[in-house]
């Protein structure tokens, strides 16, 4: 068996019980899963339409414990819980975590009342629908949810000379605008300056969403700044159309093209990835018109995304719950437990800490206190599912000849089930990919 097979299951996936299905052809199994990804289902999951009208309401009560509250609060738990068991079950967790790069790139943060039921709908409407089309697509789908105009304040951008504004002597916000170049396109070194920012926010201003006038995420001609607006040099008409021109040329700026390559090589492959493997990336994506499957296959199918980079990348919380589950075959049943368990380890849940979302080296998760969280973590599953799997089997089925040989030797030498699932979740093999 080839090391290959562990890297296409803990690298690129969210780890297999067994490494048997990566055995033949590796690369073959990552690349499959993005062309015949596994859909989640959705029967029954409100939209964001419904959640922004019921947060409203939770809002105008006021701090008060009441039933719309405790709904609230069950709707984003059931949300969780749909998005975590599928993540467990899912026979394409390389697409999974492929839609879940694309959820932090574009974050919709629960850090604000208007948002408070919007990060759930928001992957499912945004993101998940369009992965793995074209990157403009996905794009304009994040830049205008409802999600992300109230959680960068777009919702309440008046364009200063629109109608409303002249009315209410009410301004813009730039918001939005900023982190769509720093953050979502062209990255922070991508040469755009502050009267960039401030013509992008003009050409955003009327897209909002629940004013008693437009309950509903769209554009209202009346907050709308007149007349044309200038981004990187170009010019751009009065109204609604401006849009969809503005986020098609920033898709396709070289910029964008080299800040994305460099985030999915860094969160896929390594926190200091080879420049080689960058261009390659930003090369797919340039050549095909930013089509993200083409994308994905740049990365997964290149040498140097399979090549050792010791120790490794070390997972999120997150990513090692989900992992863990898949490993042991565990149902996700105490969902609530497992929010305190990730927000322990340093990630809140749905809480990311800026519009940056979670960070992606290994800096800004292996503090000493995050150390110590991750083995009580470790130690805790080893209680209560020691008995449900022989680590010592599990080990050599999972990583075969990747796995250490002080991580074998530990494991094998532990002094109980308990004890030794408690080692394997905290070795290098696991914590890192």
């Amino acid at each position: 068996m080839s090391i290959e097979a562990a890297v296409a299951s803990h690298r690129f996936g969210l780890s297999e019980t067994s490494l048997s299905k990566q055995r033949t052809d590796p690369r073959a199994w990552v690349v499959r899963q993005m062309q015949q990804p596994a859909p989640m289902g959705l029967e029954g999951a409100p939209n964001a339409a419904s959640m922004a009208q019921l947060t409203r309401t939770v809002l105008r009560q006021g701090l008060a414990e009441s039933k719309d509250r405790q709904m609230l609060r069950r709707l984003n738990l059931e949300g969780l819980q749909r998005r975590w068991t599928h993540q467990i079950e899912t026979p394409t967790p390389v697409h999974e975590r492929w839609v879940m790069f694309w959820a932090n790139h574009f974050t919709v943060a629960a850090t604000k009342g208007t948002t408070l039921g919007l990060v759930w709908p928001f992957e499912n409407e945004a993101i998940r629908p369009h992965a793995t089309g074209r990157f403009q697509d996905l794009l304009r789908a994040a830049t205008t949810h409802p999600g992300m105009l109230l959680y960068l304040d777009n919702a309440q951008s008046i364009g200063p000379g629109s109608r409303v504004g002249r009315r209410r002597e009410r301004g813009l916000n730039e918001n939005l605008a900023r982190e769509l170049l720093e953050l979502h396109t062209l990255g922070v070194r991508g040469g755009y300056t502050q009267a960039d920012v401030g013509g992008l926010a003009r050409i955003l201003t009327g897209w909002t969403v629940g004013r008693p006038e437009q309950p509903e995420p769209g554009f209202v001609s009346a907050i709308h700044e007149p007349g044309s607006k200038q981004v990187l040099g170009k010019t751009y008409p009065e109204g609604p159309e401006a849009l969809d021109m503005v986020l098609g040329d920033l898709a396709r700026h070289p910029a964008t093209a080299q800040h994305l390559a460099t985030k999915l090589a860094r969160h896929f492959v390594c926190d200091d990835p080879p420049d080689d493997l960058i261009r390659a990336v930003a090369k797919g994506f340039a050549n095909s018109g930013g089509d993200l499957l083409q994308t994905a296959r740049a990365l997964f199918e290149h040498d140097l995304a399979w090549a050792p980079y010791p120790p490794g990348k070390v997972r999120r919380p997150e990513e090692l719950l989900i992992s863990a589950h898949r490993l042991l075959k565990l149902p996700m049943v105490q969902t609530e437990r497992s929010v305190a368990a990730i927000t322990a380890m340093g990630q809140p849940i749905t809480r990311a800490p800026s519009p940056q979302g979670w960070p992606d080296r290994e800096d800004d998760w292996l503090g000493p206190d995050a150390l110590l969280k991750r083995v009580e973590w470790a130690a805790a599953v080893g209680q209560a599912a020691g008995n449900l799997a022989d680590a010592r089997a599990l080990a050599e089925l999972a990583w075969g000849p990747a796995l250490s040989a002080t991580t074998r030797q530990q494991v094998q030498r532990a002094e109980s089930g308990a004890q030794a699932l408690a080692l394997l979740l905290a070795s290098p093999e696991f914590q890192r990919r």
